[in-house]
């Protein structure tokens, strides 16, 4: 398992609601304690995600984050103002992560108004140029060109800026994901394929599904360099994702971080995920997850105590919680609003 040893010192704006990063080095006790909060606000945010989604507040298809909060987290830890973020439908996490409102993220899940793409893109479909995110998107490896098309941009202008383009074990066999590939490497475009390998796809395990199952290196034959990095280690991913943004910003082309990490729910909602045991999920929950992990590991270097974590989670639940009840008593949108934002309007 390789890790990354690039260097960053440019700061980012925070969020004083919202997960964002700072770039700082990582195992300092303000970052660990960062990671721990962002982390957490993460799986906590995607618990009530559920819960409205069980009463029925929730529309359409919900996919959760939960069990693999270290790689958006991680990842974006390192990102600097302008880099673009793009990902498939799994993508509350990574909202988050850039940095938006949980209250406008949690009004968009419920369909309302005052959510961050006015109530009509729900779960699968937000959007945040504001955040540097650029969708969450339905088609299973579309974004993969897309985020390639970003990165153009960015070549194209000359502007140091990277794409992080996230994807899925289950994406990672779709045809637009090569050709994405072999014209990033033609053009050396600045961006990092991110797959974040949950083990499952959409309910097939990547040994049914995939003849190579080390997914990074299915940029060999595009000359893209790559690694494998433990998703479920946020310190990791922070890492490897220097290295991958360091070679992209400096005009060497592409690189691809593989994410071996695991979702705790099924593939979305209404998947009961009959194709593994309650046992394997409970074992990786024991012994792989990454908010224990770093709880275990802020314990023993003595930076923060039983009291400290339950404040830390104490105040993420409220954050949660008031974002929970803005989402329910906003209001939603207005039947004119199916006409808006469908084309952009020429400059008189």
């Amino acid at each position: 398992m390789t890790r990354g040893q690039a260097s960053s010192t440019s700061k980012r704006k925070k969020n004083d609601t919202g997960v964002i990063g700072d770039n700082t080095d990582p195992m300092t006790k303000d970052s660990l304690l960062k990671f721990y909060r962002d982390m957490l606000l993460i799986r906590r945010f995607e618990e009530r995600a559920g819960q409205l989604y069980g009463m029925g507040l929730i529309g359409g298809f919900c996919h959760l984050y939960i069990g693999q909060e270290a790689i958006a987290v991680g990842v974006q830890s390192i990102k600097e103002a302008g880099d673009q973020v793009i990902t498939g439908y799994r993508d509350h996490g990574h909202m988050l992560a850039c940095g938006m409102d949980p209250k406008e993220v949690m009004a968009e899940l419920t369909g309302r108004f005052t959510g961050s793409s006015k109530g009509k893109g729900g779960s699968m479909h937000m959007f945040s140029t504001e955040a540097d995110f650029y969708g969450g998107h339905g088609i299973v490896g579309g974004q993969v060109s897309l985020g390639t098309g970003l990165a153009l941009a960015n070549h194209y202008k000359g502007n140091k800026k990277v794409a992080f383009t996230y994807f899925g074990d289950g994406a990672a066999n779709q045809g637009q994901v090569y050709e994405s590939f072999n014209m990033a490497t033609i053009w050396k475009l600045p961006v990092v394929y991110v797959i974040e390998n949950n083990q499952y796809a959409m309910g097939t395990s990547i040994e049914r599904s995939s003849s190579e199952t080390h997914l990074y290196k299915r940029g060999a034959s595009f000359r893209i360099p790559g690694e494998e990095v433990d998703g479920m280690d946020v310190i990791a991913v922070q890492e490897a994702a220097k290295k991958a943004a360091a070679h992209a910003r400096s005009g060497e082309g592409p690189y691809i971080l593989e994410m071996k990490t695991y979702r705790y729910r099924g593939h979305s909602m209404s998947d009961p995920a009959k194709y593994r045991t309650r046992e394997e999920v409970d074992e990786v929950r024991k012994t792989r997850d990454p908010i224990d992990h770093l709880q275990e590991l802020l314990a023993k270097k003595g930076w923060a105590d039983e009291a400290a974590l339950k404040a830390i989670d104490a105040e993420v639940k409220k954050i949660v919680a008031d974002a929970a009840e803005f989402a329910r008593t906003s209001p939603e949108p207005e039947p004119s609003e199916l006409y808006t934002d469908v084309y952009l309007e020429a400059a008189q």
